[in-house]
């Protein structure tokens, strides 16, 4: 019952500018995880970067199941299966980026070129849904909730 896994990875791909550059980094994020990413907004103008408020400047994507411990396995390899203590969060989550996207395992396109990228990881115990369902919702108890010690 108190068992911890993976409830979902997130993987981030910030390239900071609209247009070609972005599509060429969802099209490695759709070739990591399988799945369609999901583009992110620029919440305000940035002159000095030539952002413009609203122009789409990320693309992320959410795993979870099988699929999610398998990427995080292949991500954590690239890292050499070391983290440093700053990665975890005070509620049991970590994240962590790497450099290149062809450690991955995916095959270089000089089409494409490489982009680096983010890897959030979200962990909850067996029961964690009482907090988030709509019908009956409760709190989680200390007991249950997870730490930076234990993640």
């Amino acid at each position: 019952m108190r068992e911890i896994r993976i409830a979902k990875v997130v993987i981030n791909c910030c390239v900071g500018e609209s247009g070609d550059k972005l599509t060429k980094a969802a099209k490695v994020l759709e070739d990591l995880s399988g799945q369609k990413p999901v583009f992110s907004r620029a919440r305000y103008t940035v002159r000095t970067f030539g952002i413009k408020r609203n122009e789409k400047i990320s693309c992320h994507v959410t795993i979870r199941g099988e699929k999610a411990s398998d990427i995080l396995e292949r991500a954590l390899k690239v890292k050499e299966m070391e983290l440093k203590k700053k990665n975890f969060s005070q509620t049991g989550n970590f994240g962590f980026g790497i450099q290149e996207h062809i450690d991955l395992g995916i095959k270089y396109d000089p089409y494409t070129g490489i982009f680096g990228m983010d890897f959030y990881i979200v962990l909850e115990r067996p029961g964690e849904r009482v907090s988030r369902r709509k019908r009956n919702q409760c709190r989680v108890g200390n007991h249950q909730k997870i730490t930076k010690e234990e993640a």
